[in-house]
């Protein structure tokens, strides 16, 4: 059972404790908190995106389970929580850059598509009869040659930053990266501190393969989005 205090307040989204939260917003954190880590690290020759797969079944054809999506040339997402959630949330970033690119004939800022995804979630948190989003989505790209890095929230809050992870090793991550990250690694060393990241933030009861293991990069130089190959995933671990 909820606390008495709680359970007044967690039916509806649109109604604030006395203390000032939303508990339909924080269980969606919950959401996310539990699911399986993703992590973005900005790097001297782009921005990658490396994520663990959670595969229950070895019945599973493993490809079929999605982290990282590619949103556009130059952008891509790594998505942690319900990942049908994220589908519409990577459906709604693609269809923002279409837009975008049709109205100005240039691709999508990282930092306004990241934005709009923003406000986007935002929008599911203010009225009755919806529910917030269960994911958190990392948006990476370049922009007028920079890599970029946004991390969204349920509840539509937006920060930047140079490497971060969201999912249930998120806190393991951190403080590993807080000791080895430095900037302007290069993206063979970017990559393996990640991987070794997220190996080090697995349960006893997970493991990492290359069936299990999805890489992104998106260059600088090139502003292409890239996925690692199998192979190239084999060699990494």
């Amino acid at each position: 059972m909820y606390p008495p205090q709680q359970s007044a307040y967690d039916r509806a989204i649109t109604v604030f404790s006395p203390d000032g939260r939303l508990f339909q917003v924080e269980y969606a954190r919950e959401a996310v908190r539990t699911g399986s880590t993703s992590m973005g690290i900005i790097c001297r020759d782009g921005v990658g995106l490396i994520a663990h797969k959670r595969i229950a079944s070895s019945l599973i054809v493993g490809d079929s389970h999605e982290k990282i999506f590619q949103i556009d040339k130059h952008v891509a997402a790594a998505s942690s929580g319900l990942v049908a959630d994220a589908r519409k949330l990577v459906d709604f970033a693609r269809v923002e850059c279409q837009k975008h690119h049709l109205t100005y004939d240039e691709f999508a800022p990282v930092e306004m598509l990241s934005k709009k995804i923003g406000d986007h979630l935002q929008f599911y948190t203010q009225f009755g009869g919806v529910r917030p989003y269960g994911v958190s989505l990392l948006v990476a790209g370049v922009s007028d040659g920079a890599p970029r890095l946004f991390e969204t929230d349920p509840s539509g809050a937006l920060f930047e930053y140079k490497v971060t992870a969201i999912g249930a090793g998120k806190k393991v991550v951190e403080e590993l990266m807080e000791k080895e990250y430095k900037d302007n690694l290069p993206e063979q060393d970017a990559i393996k501190l990640a991987v070794k990241a997220l190996k080090k933030s697995l349960g006893p009861e997970d493991k990492l393969s290359p069936a299990l293991l999805d890489v992104m990069f998106i260059s600088k130089s090139t502003a292409i989005a890239k996925s690692y190959t199998h192979e190239e995933l084999a060699a990494l671990l």
